[in-house]
């Protein structure tokens, strides 16, 4: 009895065996061919490196073909050709060449762990400013995003115009154009590659192979942005109505209104008169209220009267008594006869001991 967890799983190490000729001794029945256009700036470089292109190919039995006039790279296969994949490989080859990939990286493509992906990003954003943007956050500060991004799929990436090429294993692929598109739909790159360092930690235990890791992926909540600041002026919409809006009063309805259209011309003159001398008087009234202000005194503070001090003061009478108590106890001016004769008599002792 076999475990059929062991059955699904790939044993490490494993290597599918290369295609021989022994695999398809008989060769192609038919011709296949690819061709592919590449832009004017690159055209100096597949001059350059074509002998490469062609030596690559030749292993394989894989006819390359450059036509400069017209711009053009062409694949064929050949009788000697007994691989059916190898011209699928060739395709990807030139397309790679074309969208300025180096040839020591685009050869890579011919050995059979290798796949490559085009992913096309200038269709994804409207604005070309904030394509820009997005594309150069792929890139990150120097390149350094880019480079984080290789090393953990694997692979090599190459942005050049509105396409992004990648180039390496399978499973790499898949999650460069994850990372690729979230960031063209305003998802920042970190954010995918801080869960693909955890993966890779991860994936070093085999007894986390069978569970669910879910747990130990970090998940991002994106936060509400502030609101936008509201217009002071709204426009509102009117409610529809099949009507038509009513006719706007000509000048005419508006004169048979009021009744000066009966007037004649002279009381015409006369009433435009009165109305503009009206103005006039507003006008005269209003500006010699502004000069007038300069000549209106300010308006005085209030005085705000100082308490004068109390001058009297009551006096204490327990506290004059014991000045004059203490008063009487020291000795005031000069010492009595007897203190004096005494003191001189010490001082004449002492100068006999001396």
């Amino acid at each position: 009895a076999v475990d059929e967890s062991e059955l699904l799983t790939v044993p490490d190490g494993w290597k599918e065996p290369a295609f021989t000729r022994e695999d398809n001794p008989k060769g192609l029945l038919e011709e296949s061919s690819f061709a592919t256009l590449f832009p004017k700036y690159r055209e100096a470089y597949l001059k350059e490196c074509w002998p490469l292109v062609q030596k690559a190919l030749g292993e394989h039995y894989v006819n390359a073909a450059l036509d400069l006039i017209e711009g053009s790279m062409t694949v064929t296969t050949t009788k000697k050709t007994f691989d059916p994949y190898a011209i699928i490989r060739a395709r990807d080859l030139i397309k790679l060449l074309a969208r300025s990939v180096p040839f020591e990286q685009a050869v890579r493509i011919l050995q059979d762990d290798v796949a490559c992906d085009i992913i096309k990003i200038g269709s994804l954003v409207r604005k070309r400013e904030t394509f820009i943007k997005r594309r150069a956050r792929l890139l990150g500060p120097k390149g350094s995003t880019l480079k984080a991004l290789e090393l953990l799929t694997n692979c090599y990436i190459m942005v050049q115009g509105n396409t992004v090429s990648a180039l390496g294993p399978f499973s790499g692929l898949k999650e460069v154009r994850k990372v690729v598109l979230d960031t063209m739909k305003n998802i920042h790159p970190i954010y995918n590659i801080k869960t693909l360092m955890i993966k890779r930690e991860l994936a070093k235990d085999p007894e986390l192979r069978t569970q669910s890791w879910e747990r130990f992926l970090p998940k991002f909540k994106r936060k509400n942005l502030k609101k936008r600041k509201e217009p002071k002026k709204k426009n509102t919409k009117k409610e529809y109505t099949p009507f038509p809006p009513p006719q706007p009063e000509s000048q005419i309805d508006k004169e048979l209104a009021s009744g000066e259209y009966f007037l004649k011309e002279r009381q015409k003159k006369r009433k435009q008169m009165e109305e503009i001398k009206v103005k006039q008087a507003d006008a005269i009234k209003r500006r010699q209220e502004e000069r007038n202000k300069a000549f209106i005194p300010p308006k005085e503070k209030p005085v705000v009267k100082t308490k004068k001090a109390s001058t009297e003061k009551k006096i204490d009478i327990e506290a004059i008594k014991e000045k004059v108590k203490n008063a009487k106890k020291k000795k005031l001016g000069a010492l009595p006869e007897e203190e004096v004769k005494l003191k001189m008599a010490a001082d004449e002792k002492k100068k006999k001991k001396k």
